[in-house]
């Protein structure tokens, strides 16, 4: 490969690896491998600096999307060079005494938290808006988002405080509510998240507040941006205990240190402290105490010169892969997991690996017998790194991925844009009790007291083979089971009694149509309004939803057209089923079929007030800016939304307007 090429491959790399991270909060690699590439890249573009720009196309840490509003930072937002060693980091500190002609510098050393930048403007002390870190220059307003953490303040206690200030932080998502929700994504068979990094970035972009609500994002402060008039400070130590006096979270613990001697040694205490911590730590940042030298040495275009942050290795151990099983998932999805003799990992004993695919154990080559290292992925979900093939027997062979499912011996099938096999028998017992725990789960019908260990049996038994079975069964079925009283099995004939009665959108989201999660299956019923309707609704139709392209509308009609779930329906009909959409208490509906995008601050309306009028009219609001958007409701500070749709020719309105429509 010439240089040319591999610059140009680098490059293309690099920007998928920074969409995955940044935009899609779904990474592949590790921060490791990510700096790695990078470092390569950098390396090859200093040796041919006329094929640096072979690809105009590299974004390099941008976060943001088109469905919000971006706004300038009023100082640049960089991020930080990364280190990986004792050795790299001595060469920091001694680049910085070459430079400043100092012989000793003094630090600061905080916990570098795993989670997502943010900025919080404030004016007068009250909080005008919030900022992803987005290219540096400018980020997502991401305000309505931040509001739903309570330990934002909306107006900065006391009265010493600039008269405009940005306050530079990070989101995050504690272990204890990463493992909460990822039960919940699980239950309902949805991708887990990898880690609370991954997590929070995908909670501070959802559009919805009451959804990000539910998720509990934490925050914590550290720094500053720009600040008018510029507070009297002389070192960065002094940062921290100002913003506590503002009401701010700040870091729990940081280090003065008098040199990277020092340095080092705090950030040993700090590697021996980061498992008490409620939050994910992948390393320490380093920074240059004394302000005035942060204006001397200055930054580069990326990242400051005054701080780095160190990362920690994730701990890794060997292992013997004693065996590959295979999961079945409710729609059927074959999911490969390493049974592992166990091994005692970031202070938990690790026996289960997932393996994610065919494609994943082909890649790494991964056997049965072989000897393994696994690690912590954001110290929390076990994986395989890589295989030891020195340590693999001689007569070691291949591992096969299972043609039939290991359930009930049906053959597997692999549709062309699926990494997944899957079993297509809907009478496959472990996705028959994995259909009636979504059926049952709390984003779905919100049965009470029927969890995993009553549908184990209900199962197991055999009284339940589909979901209509729930509404066959008696009290006499009910306490043949273990730790079944009357008292418990009247409790559970009652919640099913009473879950009849539930919104449409609850029960088109227990069918468990692939590809329809919640949110789907409220527009769904929201458009079509009936049971009948949706199953009778054609392509052309359902691609008329926002949200539901041409897969979905697939996986929807695919599931329809099966004789066996026209059959389930029909049951569910006949056992008195509610099947009509519940309709909500509304005004004039003046607004009817309309959709509206916001953008910028209105002058009395919070932005769910306004989407609270607009939906109780009979409009939409929806994220982004398209052809099919009717009105976009523009406030101050408008950002490129606004001029999104001028170039679309979208009639953009104000809050008086809207007013003025609601009313006519």
């Amino acid at each position: 490969m010439t240089a040319k090429e591999r610059i140009l491959s680098l490059q293309n790399e690099v920007a998928r690896h920074d969409k995955l991270y940044y935009q899609e909060a779904a990474p592949e690699i590790s921060d490791f491998e990510y700096d790695r590439l990078k470092t390569e890249l950098a390396q090859l573009e200093a040796e041919h600096p006329e094929l640096a720009q072979t690809s105009p196309t590299l974004k390099v840490g941008d976060d943001r999307l088109d469905e919000f509003s971006s706004f300038p930072h009023a100082e640049p937002m960089l991020s930080l060079d990364n280190t990986y060693s004792q050795e790299e980091l001595f060469d920091f500190d001694a680049r910085l005494k070459r430079l400043l002609k100092i012989e000793a510098l003094p630090y600061v050393v905080e916990p570098k938290i795993d989670g997502v930048a943010v900025s919080l403007t404030y004016q007068k002390g009250k909080l005008i808006r919030a900022l992803t870190r987005g290219n540096g220059i400018q980020g997502d307003d991401i305000t309505h988002n931040v509001l739903t953490i309570a330990a934002v303040p909306k107006s900065l206690s006391g009265k010493d405080h600039p008269d405009s200030v940005e306050i530079r932080g990070e989101i995050y998502i504690t272990n204890a509510e990463f493992e909460r929700i990822n039960k919940e994504r699980e239950a309902e068979e949805l991708p887990l998240y990898a880690n609370p990094r991954n997590l929070a970035a995908g909670t501070v972009k959802l559009l919805d507040p009451k959804e990000t609500k539910k998720r509990k994002l934490s925050v914590v402060f550290y720094g500053l941006g720009a600040c008018e008039p510029v507070l009297p400070f002389a070192e960065h130590a002094q940062v921290h205990p100002t913003l506590k006096s503002w009401g701010l979270p700040t870091l729990e613990k940081f280090w003065e240190a008098s040199g990277i001697t020092e340095s080092w040694d705090a950030i040993e205490e700090l590697d021996g402290l980061r498992e008490q911590f409620t939050y994910a730590t992948d390393g320490a940042v380093i920074k240059l105490n004394p302000l005035a030298l942060h204006t001397k040495v200055g930054k580069t275009a990326k990242a400051p010169r005054w701080a780095i942050a160190y990362k920690f290795a994730a701990e890794q151990a060997e292992t013997l892969l004693k065996d590959i099983t295979i999961q079945v998932g409710r729609t059927g999805v074959l999911t490969p997991v390493a049974e592992l003799e166990p091994v005692s990992l970031a202070g938990t004993t690790v026996s289960r690996a997932t393996l994610h695919n065919a494609d994943e154990i082909q890649r790494k080559d991964i056997r049965p017998g072989d000897t393994i290292v696994v690690e912590k992925a954001g110290e929390i979900i076990p994986c395989v790194v890589r295989v030891i093939p020195d340590k693999r027997s001689g007569n070691s062979t291949a591992y096969e991925f299972p043609k039939t499912c290991p359930a009930c011996n049906t053959n597997a099938i692999r549709l062309p844009e699926e990494a997944a096999w899957r079993c297509p028998n809907p009478s496959c017992p472990p996705q028959i009790r994995r259909r009636i725990l979504h059926y049952a789960s709390r984003v779905a019908m919100d049965i009470d007291t029927l969890g995993i260990a009553v549908v184990d049996q209900l199962t197991e038994a055999q009284l339940c083979n589909t979901i209509a079975d729930l509404y066959t069964l008696k009290e006499d079925d009910l306490v043949t089971l273990e730790r079944f009283a009357p008292k418990s099995a009247q409790n559970l004939l009652k919640a099913l009694e009473d879950s009849k009665a539930n919104d449409l959108w609850r029960l088109v989201h227990g069918l468990g149509i692939p590809n329809v999660g919640s949110q789907s299956s409220k527009d769904l019923c929201k458009h079509f309004t009936s049971l009948e309707a949706l199953q009778h609704a054609t392509e052309a139709d359902l691609l008329t939803i926002d949200g539901v392209g041409p897969i979905v509308a697939q996986s929807i009609l695919q599931f329809f057209e099966n004789p066996a779930n026209q059959t389930l329906i029909e049951r569910l009909t006949s056992y008195g089923l509610n099947t009509q959409a519940h309709q909500q208490a509304q005004g004039t509906q003046t607004l009817e079929g309309l959709s509206f995008v916001l953008t910028g601050t209105l002058p009395t309306l919070t932005r769910d007030e306004a989407k609270a009028l607009i939906e109780k009219a009979g409009g939409k609001v929806v994220g982004s800016v398209s052809k099919k958007t009717d009105y976009l409701l523009a406030g101050e500070a408008a950002g490129s939304k606004l001029k999104k749709a001028q170039d679309l020719g979208i009639k953009i309105v104000d809050e008086d307007q809207l007013n003025q429509m609601l009313a006519s």
